[in-house]
């Protein structure tokens, strides 16, 4: 007699996925009690004020965005210079001479962009949201959705590019581009969710001029994936065990190292406050 004829029904429970995205992932990555701040704790624990590394980044971003609703034809130096200084702000920075300076470096850092590169091209997003189950094994069932927002996807060819803008002090290389597991999964969702290969990722640094890029295999796309799995589970598991009543400072420590010196939530991280002096809300500029 079988176990349906007993009355009994059996089912096999779906695995439930856990939608990862890249900022996420390294926020939980560096430090768990940051992860914890960020995204579980309500009402948001108090945060730092805006830091002006941050603020440029954005303008840069907006320009650069807004850069693409113009008509080809339009998209000259010139166009994003004044885009630059329609988008500025000043949150972050020491003073109004300050921030004076860096806009003016950022409107020659923009247009010197568009006049080393081709800007004709209409991307296939701009800040484009990608959004994919996947599973790091081929052929096997998703055990997580990924998910983000690109700054520019390309096509070339018949093929996809991740375009990511860089405003840091350092000007990036191909061992960052390749080992950047935020390019890394934006190539795999935005092959799924445009159904065009994506294999080649770039970073774009305004400051230097330069492009570190780099192309994938399967296989090095692969290790992103696991790696964003395993991180993923660690998530998992210690957010469920929270919501279960357990430990928060010991489910998601604190990591304490001198990037707590710019960290948002220093002001609510006591072991954040211990471990480096405060920095100043301009110390990250590109100098």
């Amino acid at each position: 007699m079988g176990v349906e004829q007993l009355g009994f029904e059996f089912a096999v429970q779906p695995r439930r996925l856990t939608k990862v995205s890249p900022a996420r992932l390294a926020t939980f990555a560096d430090c768990p009690r940051r992860y914890r701040l960020a995204y579980l704790d309500r009402p948001t624990p108090q945060r730092t004020g805006p830091w002006a590394h941050s603020t440029l980044g954005a303008v840069v971003h907006n320009a650069l965005r807004a850069l693409f609703d113009v008509p080809p034809a339009r998209r000259t130096p010139e166009r994003a210079a004044a885009l630059l200084s329609e988008h500025w702000q000043d949150a972050g920075f020491a003073d109004a001479d300050q921030a004076a300076t860096y806009r003016a470096r950022a409107k020659e850092w923009v247009a010197e962009y568009v006049e080393h590169h081709d800007v004709t091209s209409d991307p296939v997003g701009i800040e484009r949201w990608v959004s994919a189950p996947v599973n790091p094994e081929p052929g096997r069932p998703a055990s997580m959705i990924i998910e983000g927002r690109a700054d520019r996807i390309d096509q070339r060819g018949g093929e996809l590019v991740i375009v990511d803008y860089k405003t840091g002090r350092r000007a990036p290389d191909e061992h960052e581009a390749r080992g950047s597991q935020a390019l890394a999964m934006y190539a795999v969702a935005a092959e799924r969710t445009l159904r065009r290969p994506c294999r080649k990722v770039e970073l774009h640094h305004l400051p230097s001029g330069t492009v570190a890029e780099a192309t994938h295999t399967p296989e090095s796309l692969q290790r992103h994936l696991h790696r964003a799995e395993e991180t993923a589970e660690d998530v998992r598991l210690a957010t469920d065990t929270l919501d279960a009543g357990g430990d928060a400072d010991v489910l998601f420590p604190a990591r304490p190292d001198r990037r707590c010196a710019w960290c948002d939530f220093r002001p609510s991280c006591e072991a954040g406050q211990q471990a480096a002096p405060a920095a100043k809300s301009w110390e990250l500029l590109a100098p």
